[in-house]
């Protein structure tokens, strides 16, 4: 793990790193468009154990025809709360699930967020997975800031 600053208080490991992801329900996801800028879009997240994101979206949406064109995709996470100035910037590489992979996801997303309809609701979901090749975590509630970067390395074996 590379840190690039450090901060007087507990240094994020990856235990850590995935509990502050969980609080969170939402990100901003962004993507690269056919025509090659940039797309964001606030996406309602769970994170499983091993730092995999996963998230619905409607089919017809720029981000899936986006995602399957070029599967390379940022999130920021956190940073919106009054006050606290502690946020994950994620990189990863986006697939569509399927089979018994998907159900496992599934059943992931539906215990992690309670009340998303699934595709009873809209039948033309598909769910995203993204695992992580890079993520930093900044903390500038303290002084010095803690920043510490995760690596390819480091994600392999991720919790």
């Amino acid at each position: 793990m590379g840190v690039t600053a450090t901060g007087m208080g507990r240094q994020m490991d990856q235990v850590a790193l995935l509990e502050f992801i969980k609080r969170h329900r939402m990100a901003v996801e962004a993507s690269v468009s056919t025509a090659g800028g940039p797309q964001a879009a606030m996406v309602a997240i769970v994170v499983g154990d091993g730092l995999e994101i996963l998230f619905d979206t409607i089919q017809t949406s720029r981000k899936v025809e986006n995602l399957r064109r070029n599967p390379k995709v940022a999130f920021v996470i956190g940073g919106w709360t009054p006050g606290d100035k502690r946020s994950v910037q994620y990189e990863g590489i986006a697939d569509e699930p399927s089979g018994a992979d998907l159900e496992r996801l599934k059943r992931l997303y539906f215990d992690r967020a309670p009340g998303r309809g699934g595709p009873e609701i809209c039948l033309d979901l598909t769910y995203i997975r993204v695992r992580p090749t890079w993520i930093r975590f900044g903390d500038f509630n303290q002084t010095p800031p803690e920043v510490v970067d995760f690596g390819a390395g480091d994600l392999s074996s991720a919790c």
